[in-house]
């Protein structure tokens, strides 16, 4: 697939970028992406989750009524999860949520995730630059050149940039990464694909 090279303005040069068909014009799999989603969200889980149980409630263990002749059913303790302040049945505890996923089926998920941005035009590759100071307003005016201020973007440029990092920092629906941390969830969150040319060999010694 052969695209035009913008400017940030939104002017295209005179330059044109093939995209390798072995990265952008593989079969999509769909069950590849949504293994490599699950666990990508999985790992960001903090897995901090806890209730107390009936043993880790404190107050007396005294029993609180007579077993029989109430009429109700007996109860041994205020502890009891039928009480209000008592403990929780099978409450969730701390737990690690991450799990391990093959290299090939990420590299694969990432192939296919990026071939069905291709096929849907959704991909726009843009020269080099840098902005000289962090500048959200800079930022908004290059969304804008590409009549994308209101949709989901993905910036992938080919190494930390600080100044647009910041520029596109309070934007909420603008996210800045590199080629080398580019992931499928973040691919097939966006609604456009920004690359930076420079960036594109990285993605190539990569998923190449």
């Amino acid at each position: 697939m052969e695209l035009v090279v913008h400017k940030i303005t939104g002017e295209p040069t005179e330059k044109k970028i093939q995209l390798s068909e072995e990265i952008f014009g593989v079969e999509p799999n769909d069950h590849a992406i949504y293994l490599d989603v699950k666990q990508y969200l999985a790992n960001n889980r903090q897995g901090t989750h806890k209730t107390k149980e009936r043993n880790e409630i404190r107050g007396s263990n005294r029993k609180i009524k007579r077993q029989k002749g109430t009429g109700t059913a007996r109860a041994g303790s205020k502890k009891s999860p039928i009480f209000i302040g008592g403990g929780r049945v099978f409450g969730p505890r701390p737990r690690d949520y991450s799990f391990k996923l093959n290299k090939k089926v990420k590299r694969l998920a990432r192939r296919s995730a990026l071939s069905y941005k291709a096929q849907g035009q959704h991909i726009i590759v843009l020269e080099d630059f840098n902005f000289e100071a962090p500048k959200t307003k800079k930022f908004i005016e290059f969304l804008n050149a590409f009549q994308a201020g209101n949709s989901k973007n993905l910036l992938v440029m080919n190494g930390v940039d600080k100044n647009v990092v910041l520029s596109a920092r309070n934007i909420q629906r603008a996210k800045v990464v590199t080629a080398a941390t580019l992931n499928t969830y973040d691919v097939m969150n966006a609604n456009k694909l920004f690359f930076v040319e420079s960036s594109l060999d990285t993605i190539q010694s990569i998923l190449g």
